[in-house]
Parts: C-alpha cells; structure tokens; sequence
C-alpha cells in the first residue's frame, strides 16, 4: 500500500489506522499464535460498525486485501494478512445483558472473559470456550464449544442475532426471521459472509459450578479412556468433562510431587449443586486409581479462565483436529502412543464432548455439520521457544495423520491448523458445503472475505 492511500485511509475513518512506520504496529501485529509472522500493510482500528462499513467499502474500491481481527486467537493466523489491511474489532469490547429476557448483546471485538464477566453478575451464561481470552467473534462462527455444551449446546444454538457489515458496505441484522439464509449460515460457516459487529445470546442459569481435574499416569490412558468413553455419553447432561493427554504442569492445585509427569487426565465442570460434584464424580476411581483428583465449587468465570496463564498469548502453536463418533481400541492405542511422548510440557490433546443438548438441534437448523459427532478433538504441540516449533509440529501432524483413520473425516473449522486444503473444508462443512457457497455467492460474490478456512462462493449457471 503506497503512502497516499495510507493517508486517505486514515483520513476516512475514525478510528486509529496503524502503518508500519508507526510505533503501535510491533504490538498491533502480535496474536496469539507466535508461530504467525505475517506483515499487513495497515491496521484498522473500528470504533463502530460506521467504522467497520467505511473500512470495508475503502478495502473492496481500493482493490486490497482483507483480514478480520477479533480476539486474535485464530490459530492459523487467519486474522492477519500479508501487505493487506486487518480490520481490528477490539475496540469494540462491550456487553449489554437483559437480565430479564436472559439475553446478552456482545461487541464484535469482545472476549469470552467479557461475556462471562457481565453475565455472571446476574447468574447467567452461555456456553462458549474454555480459554477466555479467546474472541467471541471467531469462536461463535466456527460453532463453539465448552463447558455448558452438553447442558445447553453450541455457542451457536445459543446465538438470537447477528448484526453483520456486508461485501458491499452494506449493515443488517441476521436473524430467524431476517435474512435467515445469512443467520443460517453464521452458525458454523465461519468468517465467510461478512464481519459480524455484535451477536445476541440466549441465556442460561449458571452461577457458581463443580469444577473437577482427576488425572492418572499416561501409562493407564488405555484403562481411562475406554472407561471414559462408556462412561460420558451416558453420564447426565450436568456432568461434563473433556479427556485430556498433558503434563503437569508446575504449581497449584497439584501437589509438587507429580510436577512434570505425563499424565492422562479429565478436567470436570458439573452444572448440577456444586456440592454434589464429588458424588457425580464418584466413578473416577473405577478405570484406575488417580495420581490426582481435585474438586471445588467455582465462580463460573473463574472455571473458564482456569487454563489462561498456563498458554498466554506469545507462544509457539500448532495444531490440527478431526470430529469423531466413536474411539475404538485401535484409536486407543494411538493416543497412548503419543500420549507418552509428549514433545513439550505444554503439548496437549483434548477430546471435547459435543453430544446431549448439541445432539438435540437438527442437522440442517445450523451450518454445523456434524451433529452427530460426540467429541470434537484437538492435537496441539505448544512452546514458548522458536526453536522447538517444527518438533511441535511434526508431532501435532504425526499424531492427527495417525488417528485421521478413525475420524469422522472433518475438523471443526477452528480447529484447522495452517496450511490445510480446501478439501479439508469441504470435510468439515460435508453436504452443507453447496449450501454455504450459495449463500456467500449472494452476500460476497466476490470473495471479498477469502482469509479465513474459504468457502468459495458457487458459481452462476
């Protein structure tokens, strides 16, 4: 971008627009993933949709590259591009709850931490993911899940209204009732449609919950997870938890004694009397005894950022994942085999349950595809150090190629990694997929939002 149209650009919008000779742009262009080294050639800072309308429309006339920043969380580093312009939500940080209709409308630039920070005070929430630093943005796009998922659904089962600044400029209101192909398409189907300014939730009753961690050596992950994955599915919608392979990590609640060690693991939340925690959980002593077992009543915003300082923003990251209905002995064994050989103490693999209430919305209400999916995995090698980052990765690919067998053959779309193809999309979005390129084909026909996991739009007969 030439230093004319930089200029024009800034005199255009009211927010701040940050170039690279400017002493904001180091920090303006640092997002969670540290492994992302992407230069854009300015930063939009939006104020306001205003804003975010001018700030497309001066995109699309000037023939420039387009990325949107909410949390800056994207772990392909979706939300900057290279000599392009990033459209940065963070200013627009805010949350208006209705306690009386249990709705909460969110800036396009909020945090999770936002939304539980103001639902909370009235003893609401909605669910989303378990690491609050995340943007609500990208999260509710790709479909979102957490905590609350097997109680209450998907972030976006959850989701009224979006307000969206469209390819052309244009500002609308998505709904069931408005532009219900656009609302339709938003609940799963990514950045692809346009950039969403504020999303309205539904909420829910959830105050203070049983929060439980239980972990066992790795070398018991065989016993475990074939007695976990009996056990959840037919466990009461109060009782969640997602399986885990980790290391322990230095410090509390876990006793000196275990730091370091690889463990296989279940990090609880029960939204049944948080008093009663330790008798839902009873059963944790049957597929082996734990080297850890912990549970406590918790302020609800304190469970969702219970894992925020251990990966703050600035590491190294990769990661890949698959949808899965089922894990088979075979399956099993795979994950004891990388279980064991972690790469770095903060190298992690999870398996999210995505059943119950996520069961209950058909399959053709949202763009989520995969309603009949029961875990949502994830692999991810993760270091601080630069110098680690092809051996995290090498391990995140190994391990995801050899469990892909056992898969449902596609990834929740937030959980594509960098560089993975346009079939894997596909996969992801399955016989939604023509339905999707449909709508983008009459809300960006152009292809205007293209850095994201891209759903191109169809083509004309």
């Amino acid at each position: 971008m030439d230093s004319a149209t930089l200029d024009a650009m800034q005199t255009s919008l009211r927010g701040p627009v940050i170039g690279p000779q400017d002493p904001e742009y180091l920090q303006a262009r640092k997002i969670y993933n540290a492994m992302i080294d992407k230069r854009p050639a300015a930063f939009v800072r939006c104020a306001d949709a205003a804003d975010v309308m001018d700030a497309v429309n001066f995109i699309r006339a000037n023939g420039l590259e387009l990325a949107v920043r909410g949390g800056g969380h994207s772990g392909p580093g979706l939300c900057l591009v290279e000599g392009g312009v990033t459209v940065d939500l963070s200013p627009m940080r805010w949350v208006r709850v209705d306690p009386a209709a249990r709705t909460a409308q969110v800036g396009g630039g909020s945090q999770l931490r936002d939304l539980d920070h103001a639902t909370h005070g009235f003893g609401l929430a909605t669910p989303t993911g378990i690491v609050s630093m995340t943007g609500v943005g990208g999260l509710t796009l790709g479909g979102g899940h957490g905590y609350l998922t097997r109680k209450y659904g998907l972030t976006v089962d959850n989701l009224l209204a979006a307000d969206v600044v469209l390819a052309d400029g244009s500002f609308v209101t998505a709904s069931e009732t408005e532009h219900p192909d656009l609302f339709w398409a938003l609940r799963g189907g990514g950045g692809n449609f346009g950039i969403v300014t504020s999303f309205t939730y539904r909420l829910h009753p959830v105050n203070t919950v049983g929060v439980g961690i239980t972990a066992w050596p790795v070398d018991h992950t065989r016993e475990v997870l074939t007695w976990y994955r009996d056990f959840l599915p037919q466990a009461p919608e109060d009782i969640y938890g997602f399986f885990t392979l980790f290391t322990i990590p230095p410090g509390p609640p876990f006793p000196e004694e275990i730091h370091g060690r690889k463990v296989c693991g279940i990090v609880w939340c029960h939204t049944g009397d948080p008093d009663r925690t330790e008798d839902a959980l009873a059963a944790v002593n049957e597929p082996a005894p734990p080297v850890f077992h912990f549970t406590a009543p918790m302020p609800y915003p304190a469970l969702q950022s219970l894992f925020d300082e251990l990966i703050p923003t600035g590491y190294q990251w990769y990661w890949r994942g698959d949808f899965f209905d089922r894990i088979p002995d075979a399956a099993v064994d795979v994950h004891l085999k990388y279980g064991e050989n972690l790469p770095t103490p903060l190298s992690l693999m999870h398996l999210y349950p995505v059943d119950a209430a996520a069961h209950r919305v058909g399959r053709e209400d949202t763009a989520w595809s995969y309603r009949d999916a029961v875990w949502s995995g994830v692999f991810a090698g993760v270091d601080p150090d630069p110098a680690n980052a092809e051996a995290i990765k090498q391990w995140c690919v190994d391990y995801w190629e050899e469990m892909h067998p056992h898969s449902m053959g596609g990834s929740y779309v937030n959980f594509m990694g960098q560089g993975e193809d346009q079939e894997r999309v596909r996969a992801t979005y399955r016989d939604h997929y023509d339905r999707l390129a449909q709508v983008k084909r009459t809300y960006d026909p152009d292809n205007l939002f293209h850095a994201n996991q891209n759903i191109k739009p169809a083509q004309q007969h």
